[in-house]
């Protein structure tokens, strides 16, 4: 299949031609004062320092859309290497949908992603979409959605994960990622408003598992959520839930090809609140999806 693209009569087209259609790399302020404004507006629930550790992972890979001066559509294109690319943080304003503004803005995208395998998480609704852009469909990502119980029993055994070997860390991250993330990881954990945890095998300096549970603007999002066991999994999961305050809410993004994963969320009584396709372009990534068990975030992968 021929992949879609920007029709040249199309009124971003002329646009762009004429001057008034300007698209640009976004700043840490752009990040906040657009994607994560428009994020929150869009019932996203990013978390509230999301605009400072996102940037790290690329600091060229956020755009903005701009017609007039007026940002009127965002996208992220992430490039982690030569090899691996994602997309996310895509949303173009209402009044401003069909005239092939967001187009153009994800071509751009794409040409600055060229080369890489292009992964990106798309609502369910809109695969067919992707598809026209050449995305292939993998899986299925799951949100699930609970509340902390006064009762909640953590667990022993968990370190912090700010203080454990970084280059253990990064085997185990780069197992269950299709790229070395190392800025991203290192602003990821020390990232304010958040509880990072980790745990160890105990006959060898390596990571059996580490995890993160981070405010958001509405509750608490964990992710990522990497453990070689399901018994590691829940000890972190366990853990992280256990360091945010009894009532409030909290999310794990799942993909559903790891089965533990799924009894982890049915286990703990969490209710399924909203799902992805998640599509690459190029070769699907070796990953290990078994030690997957929450997804870092659906806008960076």
């Amino acid at each position: 299949m021929d992949q879609k693209r920007l029709d040249p009569q199309s009124q971003a087209a002329k646009d762009i031609a004429s001057g008034r259609y300007i698209i640009r790399e976004m700043t840490v302020a752009d990040i906040r004062d657009v994607a994560i404004t428009w994020m929150k507006a869009a019932g996203w629930n990013p978390g509230i320092h999301d605009a400072e550790t996102f940037i790290t992972a690329d600091p060229r890979g956020f755009l903005v859309g701009e017609l007039d001066g007026k940002p009127i559509a965002c996208v992220s294109a992430v490039r982690y290497d030569d090899h691996f690319g994602f997309f996310g943080c895509y949303i173009v304003d209402e009044a401003f949908r069909g005239n092939g503004y967001g187009m153009a803005l994800h071509e751009a995208g794409r040409r600055y992603l060229d080369g890489c395998t292009q992964g990106g998480d798309g609502v369910l609704e809109n695969v067919d979409l992707y598809k026209q852009i050449g995305r292939v469909y993998a899986y299925r990502n799951a949100r699930y959605q609970g509340v902390k119980p006064t009762d909640w029993q953590g667990a022993d055994g968990t370190l912090n994960a700010r203080d454990v070997s970084f280059s253990a860390m990064q085997v185990l991250d780069r197992a269950c990622f299709p790229a070395s993330r190392d800025a991203f990881l290192k602003a990821w954990i020390h990232q304010p408003d958040a509880h990072a945890l980790a745990i160890t095998n105990d006959s060898t300096d390596t990571l059996a598992g580490y995890g993160v549970v981070r405010k958001c603007f509405d509750g608490w999002k964990v992710g990522p959520l990497f453990a070689t066991s399901p018994v590691g999994a829940d000890t972190l999961f366990r853990s992280l839930i256990a360091r945010i305050p009894a009532g409030d809410s909290f999310v794990l993004d799942i993909p559903e090809p790891n089965v533990e994963a799924m009894a982890l969320v049915r286990r703990y009584g969490m209710t399924e609140v909203f799902a992805t396709a998640r599509m690459y372009t190029g070769p699907f990534p070796d990953i290990t999806l078994d030690w997957i068990y929450g997804v870092t975030t659906f806008e960076l992968g």
